[in-house]
């Protein structure tokens, strides 16, 4: 076995896939910036709202007024060199710690797909995706058109771990047997040409595009391995990956798929990628002819690959983490983040926040929208983390205003994937005594029905 491993280490393949990765990779990154400022989410997701709702162990992680513009800046000008290939290392790892401080900014705004990017940046880190037609590769007169083939096929294990794990978490009653929540979202998008008032009525319709999801997941990564069915693998994943954008409103996601998926790919499609590229720059005469091609070894290679290792190891379990948790995984989303279940749930959640006086026993009610925006609110009323690190904060703020003898009470329902609504947190517990930590949270209510799967 080590010595197939270490024959495998030493084989080298063409660079231009991992070339091409990187300047559409960036390319997505510094549109993503540039679409995420325009649209005016900076002001309204970090500046507008009173307070912040953080990550476990990461409160420490806060916007920055005015100057988080200034985040946002340099994460999209390290994008723009990453896709240039100038100073890539620098500009690779700038970029993965800007744009992971902005997804720690606030724990309201999570997506999988954010998720994503911060580990595939962390990834790009350890890869030399500037050997090749760079600038870098320009300014030394020298570039690596050979490199270790697993620095291509960690990333192609990366997008198959997202795939399969994004299909293994479909495999759930609600999912594959209730078609929930597609049942609620489909029916909304009656305005879609030709298939809004048929198609997306309908039951059956909506359960076979809960089963097709699921065995897209699966199977894509094998298809896209698979030479003969690569080509047909890649019009499935752009057909998939449009056909959601236009279901739902998941930002730049599907094109930073579709264009990551090209890595599958022979090299000689990245080289024909590459020429066009090439013709459309060619005024600024960056001859690849000029330059002497090497083969490139990858240095502290025994510091790197165990840190991959690691890296992946985590990659594999940390999804898993929810069996450590005995209640329902939907209900209490006690090990939900993080585990690439990408679009499971559709919640709406009601929380009224009581504030008593304990030696009094006078209360009164808080009104949510006096402290939250009302995405805040929404995203707060169904997340039990939520709810207890927002009652820390009114404590906070009561404390402040000269009230003594503080206890919190909420009283909160929860509707799940269409279920009727039930009572989500146990209204007599004091939330001020309960403490976030990686623990079950034994204050909240049982999860009446079942779901059953993975």
């Amino acid at each position: 076995m080590p010595n197939k491993l270490t024959t495998y280490l030493n084989i080298q393949t063409n660079a231009a896939p991992l070339s091409v990765f990187r300047i559409g990779f960036g390319i997505m990154m510094l549109a993503s910036i540039i679409r995420f400022w325009s649209y005016g989410w900076i002001e309204k997701l970090y500046l507008e709202p009173k307070f912040h709702f953080s990550y476990y162990g990461l409160e420490f992680i806060k916007p920055i007024g005015v100057y988080s513009y200034l985040i946002f800046f340099i994460c999209g000008l390290s994008a723009l060199f990453v896709a240039l290939g100038f100073k890539y290392r620098i500009a690779i790892i700038t970029f993965f710690l800007s744009f992971t401080y902005i997804e720690l900014m606030d724990k309201t705004t999570y997506l999988n797909h954010y998720y994503f990017i911060s580990v595939l940046s962390f990834l790009m880190c350890f890869l030399p995706a500037n050997t090749y037609f760079s600038i870098d590769a320009f300014i030394r007169k020298k570039q690596y058109n050979q490199i270790p083939k697993w620095t291509i096929d960690c990333i192609k294990l990366l997008l198959g771990i997202v795939y399969v794990y994004a299909g293994l978490a479909k495999i759930n009653s609600d999912w594959l047997f209730k078609a929930m929540p597609l049942k609620i979202w489909l029916p909304s998008k009656y305005d879609l040409p030709f298939i809004g008032q048929s198609l997306m009525q309908q039951e059956w319709f909506h359960i076979a595009m809960s089963w097709s999801g699921m065995l897209y997941d699966l199977t894509i990564p094998f298809l896209l391995l698979y030479k003969r069915t690569r080509i047909f693998a890649f019009v499935l994943v752009v057909f998939f990956h449009v056909f959601t954008r236009v279901l739902f409103p998941i930002g730049m996601f599907p094109y930073v798929m579709i264009v990551g998926t090209l890595i599958f790919f022979d090299y000689g499609v990245h080289e024909r990628i590459l020429n066009v590229i090439r013709g459309l720059f060619s005024f600024f005469r960056l001859k690849a002819s000029n330059l002497e091609n090497l083969s490139y070894k990858v240095s502290n290679e025994k510091i790197i690959l165990p840190i991959l290792g690691l890296f992946f190891t985590i990659q594999l379990l940390l999804p898993f983490r929810y069996v450590l948790y005995p209640n329902e995984l939907f209900w209490t989303e006690e090990g939900y983040r993080f585990s690439w279940r990408v679009m499971l749930m559709e919640k709406a959640g009601y929380a009224e926040f009581k504030i008593v006086n304990a030696e009094t026993g006078h209360s009164f009610s808080v009104n949510n929208s006096d402290f939250l925006t009302p995405f805040q609110e929404k995203q707060m009323s169904s997340q039990p983390d939520f709810i207890l690190e927002y009652a820390k904060y009114l404590e906070q703020h009561f404390l402040a205003q000269g009230h003594k003898n503080i206890e919190i009470y909420v009283d909160s329902y929860v509707a799940l994937n269409g279920r009727s609504s039930e009572r989500f947190i146990n209204p007599k517990v004091d939330l001020l005594k309960q403490t976030e930590s990686l623990k079950t949270k034994n204050w909240i209510l049982p999860f009446k029905d079942e779901i059953k799967g993975l």
